[in-house]
């Protein structure tokens, strides 16, 4: 038969626990419904890796990330049907999700989850996960601020400053100074950018107003009301003017009394929800409209044309220092590619690529890393392993790290990306291949 490639090209940042194991179940440790005899679940890292991929190409439009994956293999008497009545046996809210038919939105008492049912001719398969705000989402395609890029068209000159933080938190470099004359610094609960006049309040994810909701205007007004209007009084002129679309604009502004000094400010709240959900809520804050239209161009109900706006928010950029990097750092990758029949439209097979990396730095300028990965078609793995020992170099913008590959001196563009409480570390190879890496405790 002949075969097509459907390429789910998603690549997503989470911890794994390996356990290789394919054992009958008699009810669902994600959701507590009973199941029929002859089910089973997977407990093998790569198989719930790529339910996790699948879930999230859903669940990432509604900014929503997906952890605690259950994998299930059903009988084929189980049926879509019987799912959603087991579901609500069990005292679960069901509701479908528009556009995709297969997937299923579940909520009990707090807890969220999102349902795929995968009919198959032999057995269908169920994948349970658990649904979170997305935390920390660098955006692999934007440079250091060492180069001049179209999305800051800048270049940085750092400075050291002492940290204001908890020594728990505390890293060397806190601001950094863009050669355009704006400057970014470290707060507790978002990244201060100003220049003269006026400040930009780059916020860090927060539960409350990142949570998902159907309907625009209720999910930026929590926003407004989470992030904004806490340190403002005599709200006056405000408006509600997001656009929505495919990349939909959250906009909404007003005058008002800052609380910590008593002037009358303009803000704009802004948002650019991009489809993988790395879009960040940023407040803008000017004198007059006026100085904010100035600088960043009037309210147009165009989805286009918001790129300079937009692109604030990856004014969250840090120089690494090399004490600031001791320890161990690390990531794992997943992503796979599905077959299927043209004839039927059933699944022919799967291929899945996983990679974990691992870097640790020590003390005395040495540091080793480790880089694992698992591909091919599901079943038929074939696994591989490299670890390296070397000297590593810290400068501003960069860490060069020797005896990499075949021996080779390897430098990688480097920065940190302040999060609440603490700081993820961005390292870009020659091959602009980007490592998130956070630090294990």
């Amino acid at each position: 038969m002949k075969l097509i490639c459907i390429t789910l090209c998603l690549i997503v940042v989470m911890k794994g626990t390996a356990q290789n194991k394919v054992a009958p179940i008699d009810s669902s440790s994600s959701t507590g419904i009973q199941l029929p005899m002859g089910s089973k679940q997977d407990r093998r890292s790569l198989f719930k890796g790529g339910a996790k991929i699948l879930l999230e190409m859903v669940s990432q439009k509604k900014g929503l990330a997906v952890k605690n994956v259950e994998v299930l293999y059903v009988p084929v008497s189980f049926t879509m049907d019987s799912l959603k009545a087991a579901l609500q046996k069990a005292n679960w809210e069901v509701s479908s999700i528009e556009g995709e038919t297969d997937f299923l939105w579940l909520r009990q008492n707090n807890k969220k989850l999102m349902a795929h049912f995968q009919a198959q001719k032999k057995t269908h398969e169920i994948y349970f996960g658990e649904t979170e705000l997305i935390t920390i989402k660098a955006d692999t395609n934007r440079v250091s601020p060492k180069s001049n890029t179209a999305a800051v068209a800048t270049t940085a000159i750092v400075t050291a400053s002492n940290s204001t933080v908890s020594s728990a938190t505390a890293f060397t470099f806190i601001t950094t100074n863009w050669e355009d004359g704006w400057s970014s610094t470290v707060r507790q609960d978002w990244v201060e950018v100003t220049k003269g006049n006026m400040k930009i309040l780059l916020h860090y994810p927060n539960k409350i107003a990142d949570a998902y909701n159907s309907v625009f205007k209720e999910s930026d007004y929590a926003a407004w009301n989470t992030l904004v209007a806490p340190r403002y009084n005599n709200v006056q002129n405000f408006a509600w003017r997001t656009i929505q679309s495919w990349q939909s604009i959250s906009f909404m502004e007003a005058d008002a009394k800052e609380n910590a000094t008593d002037k009358t400010v303009h803000i704009v709240l802004f948002k650019k929800h991009y489809s993988n959900g790395s879009g960040r809520y940023l407040e803008f804050v000017s004198t007059t409209k006026s100085d904010y239209e100035n600088e960043f161009g009037a309210y147009h109900s165009d989805e286009s044309g918001w790129d300079k706006t937009a692109n604030m928010q990856y004014r969250n950029k840090f120089s690494v220092a090399a004490n600031d990097i001791i320890g161990k750092w690390s990531t794992t990758d997943y992503a796979s590619i599905s077959y299927y029949y043209v004839n039927t439209g059933g699944l022919a097979g799967t291929s899945t690529t996983s990679t974990a990396d691992e870097f640790t730095f020590l003390a005395g300028s040495n540091y080793q890393s480790q880089h694992s990965g698992a591909s091919g078609m599901v079943g038929n793995m074939k696994f591989s392993n490299q670890v390296y020992k070397g000297k590593s170099t810290v400068t501003n913008w960069n860490i060069t790290l020797t005896n990499r590959f075949e021996g080779a001196t390897e430098k990688y563009d480097s920065y940190f990306e302040a999060v609440k409480g603490g700081r993820a570390l961005i390292l870009k190879d020659r091959l602009n291949t980007v490592f998130t890496l956070v630090k294990q405790q």
